[in-house]
């Protein structure tokens, strides 16, 4: 049996992750959606990626997003949730990468703030989310 105090952070932590995960949802969503607005030229004015690259991460950002939420909200693979916010982190670390490269230590700063609430999100859904054990005879 759960203490009343227990329950209470539990519910705090959840809306805590809920305000982030649509926060960081709606960031990257932005992000993703930009990279197809915006005209190729301009893009890699600052940045020397080919395009089609800077197209994939569009779309990897534009389904890190959506995986964030719709799988809490559909109730449905909650699973995937941290798995998303995994991925993303994996964005931030080449952003990251990328920034320090082209000596923007302010926007580097950022990624990793960003990084950081991703592997939050990640590590706690994965906690507490439902673990479920398959039995000898079930295949995957």
């Amino acid at each position: 049996m759960k203490s009343v105090a227990t329950d209470r952070s539990s519910r705090k932590l959840n809306v805590l992750l809920w305000v982030l995960q649509v926060l960081l949802a709606m960031l990257f969503m932005f992000a993703g959606v930009m990279k197809f607005v915006m005209p190729i030229e301009e893009m890699t004015k600052q940045i020397a990626l080919p395009g089609w690259f800077l197209h994939f991460i569009g779309v990897a950002e534009i389904f890190g997003a959506i995986g964030l939420v719709l799988p809490g909200i559909l109730r449905i693979r909650t699973g995937l949730t941290p798995l998303a916010a995994a991925a993303l982190v994996v964005i931030m670390i080449g952003a990251t990468a990328v920034n320090l490269k082209i000596g923007q230590r302010g926007a580097a700063l950022t990624t990793v703030i960003v990084g950081l609430l991703l592997v939050f999100v990640a590590h706690n859904r994965r906690r507490m989310a439902p673990h479920t054990q398959l039995s000898r005879g079930a295949s995957i």
